[in-house]
């Protein structure tokens, strides 16, 4: 699978228990799965785009797989906004300011074999989102697509009057766009169910601990939103998690050591229940977004076997291999939260962030893609 996350309407989930062996790709209608990615790379210097009315007439969207295409460099059209021009920017992910000089990475477009991907319209989707709200809900790749959004709608938004952050002290942060009455939002919960992770600072702990039947103190934040967007990921990679019956405060309860797919099956199934009880379809849209590729291992794409993606400024071209965007990660080029070791500096790829994405970048033609799935219906 390619950089470009596979979104899933997660409506049509619900209760058929279509998790595949991996826990990651789901694919509930039966149809063919998104093999996001050719082997090929194209430049061009023009570009024309679809309106997302002409995009899903007819029979356009059956017609056409959005997740099967190539990477297209277009230093025209992209990137869709700047980096220093957007005020909420995480230092995350802002990789220009860290000194990062060749920003080529912002430059490529996904292009679907068998049409064109809609044209990202900030001030329509903020009518779409008038008087609504939409929450990104997860870990910090789901937080990076977030911010990725929130800065695709604060450039078409000119008075700084009318656009403000909320942090509320919890898990929730908002993104207030005043003139719509909208709000955009992200809520963390690495694990989706609850867990001993959930702190949206202090959650570096030696121990993975999940409650993996219990969801409504993260959902009771997410109940009235009306378009849902969910990932989770990250958290889950290690060969066991921690499974917990009983709260944190009870003394009595049980804990089990389960295998990782397992666990991560109960915490799906904890959320899709949720799903089928409390949200109203008619009113709320629902997506889940599988994992993107790390390029922590350059053996996989045919280099040193103690490198990852430090360094790296082209996109991957071996044949056959489909996680072509090596060069969008962070790298060194991100903000340390945490003083580095001597050592650390002699060795930079010991630190190199080789699994969250540079902004302008990757995350963007995830919501590109998101836009396109939101106008649908």
């Amino acid at each position: 699978m390619g950089e470009n996350a596979t979104y899933i309407e997660a409506g049509n989930c619900v209760g058929k228990k279509k998790i595949s062996q991996t826990g990651i790709k789901v694919n509930c209608n039966g149809g063919e799965k998104p093999t996001f990615g050719s082997h090929n790379m194209g430049i061009i210097n023009k570009v024309q785009y679809t309106s997302v009315d002409d995009m899903f007439s007819g029979d356009s969207l059956s017609e056409c797989n959005l997740f099967s295409g190539k990477w297209v460099f277009d230093n025209t059209s992209y990137p869709l906004y700047k980096e220093k021009e957007c005020k909420f920017m995480s230092d995350q992910l802002a990789c220009n300011k860290f000194g990062r000089e060749d920003l080529s990475y912002q430059n490529w477009r996904w292009q679907p074999h068998h049409c064109d991907l809609p044209r990202f319209n900030a001030t329509r989707l903020l009518e779409r989102l008038r008087n609504k709200r939409m929450v990104f809900v997860g870990d910090s790749l789901n937080r990076g697509q977030w911010v990725s959004m929130v800065c695709l709608l604060d450039s078409s938004i000119q008075d700084p009057n009318l656009k403000f952050m909320n942090y509320n002290g919890s898990n929730l942060i908002s993104f207030k766009a005043v003139g719509y009455n909208a709000s955009i939002e992200f809520y963390w919960a690495p694990l989706l169910v609850e867990s001993n992770s959930d702190d949206p600072v202090n959650h570096k702990l030696p121990e993975r601990i999940v409650r993996s039947q219990s969801i409504e103190k993260h959902a009771r934040f997410w109940t009235d939103a009306d378009i849902l967007v969910f990932n989770s990921y990250l958290w889950w990679r290690r060969p066991h998690i921690k499974v917990l019956w009983g709260s944190f405060e009870d003394k009595n309860g049980i804990y089990k050591e389960v295998e990782m797919l397992r666990s991560y099956e109960m915490a799906l199934k904890t959320w899709s229940d949720w799903l089928e009880i409390q949200v109203d379809r008619a009113k709320t849209q629902l997506f889940f977004i599988s994992m993107s590729p790390t390029h922590e291992r350059a053996e996989e794409w045919g280099a040193s076997n103690d490198q990852n993606c430090y360094n790296e400024t082209k996109l991957i071209t071996k044949e056959g291999y489909a996680e072509y965007r090596k060069e969008g990660h962070p790298s060194t080029y991100r903000k340390q939260w945490e003083t580095l070791s001597e050592e650390q500096l002699s060795n930079p790829s010991s630190y190199s962030d080789c699994i969250h994405w540079c902004l302008p970048g990757v995350p963007d033609v995830w919501n590109e893609l998101l836009y396109a799935y939101i106008f649908r219906q």
